[in-house]
């Protein structure tokens, strides 16, 4: 087999660094790419040559084995222990320097030969992980259900290698092997009316890709709801305030109640109401999630006294103080 010049194929010398080494992969690839020339199995075969030399030179240990071994740099290891190895043992001769490798060595060094194309045929493709993403919302959108746009930060699968990691059985220089790049995509994500703090709401197949041609995982929404300034929510129940002022509720009559629709419903209020007096309407409440129910609006009667009175009107109240004394 004739021996592979990394060096020659990125047209650099053998002192370049890692800078240059770079500038001249990235012009390469860019002139080779499948995209840019499809169908022409001339520049496909280049791209690979110079994906390989890249993902060789890029990596420092990498460069140091080849400088030294040439084209068996992958082997290096073995031949380092070789010294170590006692007898049972086999002789290379290579170059005029024989080398020895003891039983391990030999098998381990055939299971690279012969063995990684075997195994990672016979490997499953494994799931993609699951993603847990936290999203705040009003307690309006979780009344009513809502829409969110997010900006989820994943991994998507090398266009390069397509996703497999490789090209022609050397690592990809592009994710180095991984078989995934870094990627931010916005996704839009619904949020079913009734959900409340700390539920997760799943989006089927939005998780991480597979490493290898699998089903991707799933998308947890951690969904937190912010505090209202008028509604306090208790399970699917909600509590309000009401303010109902004193000759209302001394007498009677009507007050509104507000709901989280944004509309108000009249409440009547019965005459000798007692302040912190709770009304029940039903129905009124939260959405029971997955569910037509819903929860109750509980009312609570807080009486607001009269301020800045005016002359008859304390004289009013001088004379009721009267006749309740009487």
């Amino acid at each position: 087999m004739a021996s592979k010049d990394y060096y020659g194929i990125l047209g650099v010398g053998r002192n370049a660094s890692d800078k240059e080494i770079k500038q001249a992969y990235r012009k390469l690839a860019r002139q080779y790419h499948p995209d840019v020339n499809p169908g022409d199995k001339t520049a496909e075969e280049k791209f690979k040559r110079i994906n390989e030399a890249y993902e060789v030179l890029s990596n420092p240990d990498k460069r140091q084995k080849y400088d030294q071994f040439g084209d068996q740099w992958q082997y290096a290891d073995q031949f380092a222990r070789a010294g170590r190895q006692q007898a049972p043992s086999w002789d290379f001769g290579q170059g005029g320097t024989t080398f020895h490798f003891g039983a391990d060595d030999l098998g381990s060094l055939f299971g690279d030969l012969f063995g990684a194309g075997t195994r990672s045929r016979r490997a499953r493709p494994r799931r993609g992980r699951d993603i847990e993403y936290p999203i705040e919302i009003t307690l309006e959108e979780a009344y009513r259900g809502a829409t969110h746009t997010i900006a989820l930060q994943t991994e998507e699968p090398c266009a390069v290698c397509k996703g497999t990691g490789r090209i022609q059985n050397v690592s990809c220089a592009s994710c180095r092997g991984a078989g995934v790049v870094p990627s931010v995509k916005r996704l839009e994500v619904k949020i079913p009316a009734g959900v409340k703090e700390g539920s997760r709401v799943r989006v089927a197949g939005k998780g991480e890709p597979s490493y290898g041609g699998g089903a991707s995982g799933d998308l947890y929404l951690v969904v937190s709801v912010k505090r209202h300034r008028l509604f306090e929510r208790r399970g699917d129940d909600l509590y309000v305030d009401i303010a109902v002022p004193l000759t209302v509720a001394a007498l009677g009559g009507e007050v509104q109640v507000p709901t989280l629709k944004g509309t108000e419903l009249a409440l009547k209020i019965p005459a000798e109401t007692q302040n912190g007096r709770v009304f029940r309407l039903a129905g009124q409440g939260m959405p029971h999630l997955g569910s037509s129910a819903r929860g109750t609006l509980f009312a609570k009667v807080n009486v607001v006294l009269p301020t800045k009175l005016s002359s008859e009107e304390k004289k009013l109240f001088e004379e009721l103080a009267k006749l309740r004394t009487g």
